[in-house]
């Protein structure tokens, strides 16, 4: 089991990194959440189709196919990595968020679809380089802290999406997409401002380069990827388990919002404010599920919050009473913060030194086909047994997708072992190609 350990506190100068990039993550989560909770119900104005609404959302998964690891990579070969990953950050966020300003207003499921893909291609391709800072900027030991301060800034963005994003919709169906917009765009700003100068202070050095210099193209890029997965088992091991916790996010949330209203017969209103409560518990999990790696490990601490979120999730298949609901909740909200908090802790160890880029790129490519395949199936699950789920009109049917990746993930984290410690890392640098 991985027990990459450490009690020393966070450095001040670490602190003020952490809470520097911490910003777009806020901002980036509050749009993305926006989309994926909040357009299947603006959708439903064009269809009443389960299946129509996940592929919809299934945009996502299709541009993280491509886009993240092309992204990731290209970024490792400019100079200077931080100014290189703020290069790609400021190239993507006016294409997200010019799509997402007008994401309410469109007429036609069809054009919604196209102009939710755009997004996310935006999305991804400032994503990848700016999460890859991390690796680049933070040292391995304080990784699990340092991810649970991210997941801190992700749940506040979470939060304000949930539980505002219903109101706002009430009030203009184009408001919460568009307030998204302007959130993206100040993020970026304030990060490229900001971070030269405290990322300097905590590294000792200048972090913008003199010049830039685009490194090779696609062609190498896949060909060194391809060389590094058929290298390194345990990377393969580890995308296929963040694939199955990331199909569980996709499912419930895609679906959530609709279970509420719609299955529960909720308003719209009080189920803003019943996830935007749910939403505060992810935020705690998401902090104690980071100190808790640190001190205890990772894979440890994420494999026993895995059997109790699975278990919770699967205990909403057989009944929606309101105790039962009650009870659960909580459970399902930290097994939340958990998995938005660690994947990304457990994948550190793993990268060679000089492919932060590029294994960020891998990450959000597994990342992508479970946020691909969770909405699909889930909205499967939903049209087909709606008759047997007839009391909550067949969204109930969306925990049955999002209890089995759960559980099914169970087996294939522990499978990673030790390849999480330290000194697996060191192996790995040894030998790692590019």
């Amino acid at each position: 089991m991985a027990r990459s350990r450490s009690d020393r506190p966070l450095k001040p100068d670490e602190r003020r990194l952490l809470a520097v990039l911490g910003v777009p993550t806020f901002t980036m989560a509050y749009a993305t959440t926006v989309v994926s909770t909040y357009l299947p119900v603006v959708a439903r104005q064009f269809t009443h189709s389960a299946i129509a609404i996940g592929l919809i959302l299934a945009g996502e998964g299709l541009t993280a196919l491509v886009i993240p690891l092309l992204a990731g990579t290209w970024s490792d070969t400019l100079r200077a990595r931080g100014g290189s990953r703020l290069t790609f950050l400021l190239a993507g966020t006016p294409i997200a968020a010019g799509s997402l300003a007008v994401l309410g207003l469109v007429g036609t499921l069809a054009v919604m679809g196209v102009l939710v893909a755009v997004f996310f291609a935006g999305n991804f391709l400032s994503y990848e380089p700016y999460r890859a800072l991390y690796p680049d900027l933070l040292a391995d030991e304080v990784a699990g802290r340092g991810q649970g301060t991210q997941a801190v800034w992700r749940g506040a963005g979470t939060i304000t999406a949930l539980a505002g994003g219903g109101v706002l919709l009430s009030v203009w169906s184009n408001l919460p997409f568009l307030l998204g917009a302007g959130l993206e765009i100040a993020g970026a700003v304030l990060l490229a401002l900001a971070l030269p100068h405290v990322a300097k202070r905590a590294q000792g050095r200048a972090l913008w380069p003199g010049r830039a210099e685009l490194g090779k193209g696609a062609q190498d890029v896949l060909s060194r990827s391809r060389r590094l997965l058929a290298e390194h088992g345990e990377l393969r091991v580890y995308l296929f388990a963040n694939l199955l916790w990331e199909l569980s996010l996709g499912a419930l949330k895609t679906f959530i919002v609709l279970y509420v209203t719609r299955g529960l017969g909720r308003s719209l209103s009080a189920a803003s404010l019943i996830i935007g409560a749910v939403a505060v518990i992810i935020l705690g999990g998401a902090i104690a599920s980071g100190k808790l790696a640190d001190r205890f490990g990772r894979i440890r601490v994420m494999g026993w919050g895995l059997w109790f979120y699975g278990g919770a999730l699967t205990l909403l298949i057989f009944t929606h009473a309101t105790p039962v609901l009650i009870a659960a909740a909580p459970l399902i909200a930290f097994g939340g913060g958990l998995t938005m908090t660690l994947p990304y802790a457990i994948l550190i160890p793993l990268m060679p030194e000089k492919g932060h880029g590029m294994l960020t790129g891998f990450y959000s490519l597994s990342r992508g086909l479970g946020v691909m395949l969770g909405p699909l199936l889930a909205g499967v699950a939903i049209d087909v047994l709606s008759p047997a789920f007839s009391s909550t009109h067949g969204y109930a049917a969306m925990w049955i997708v999002s209890a089995g990746a759960i559980l099914a993930s169970i087996p294939v984290l522990w499978r990673l072992g030790a390849d999480v410690e330290p000194e697996g890392r060191r192996r790995r640098e040894a030998t790692s190609p590019g």
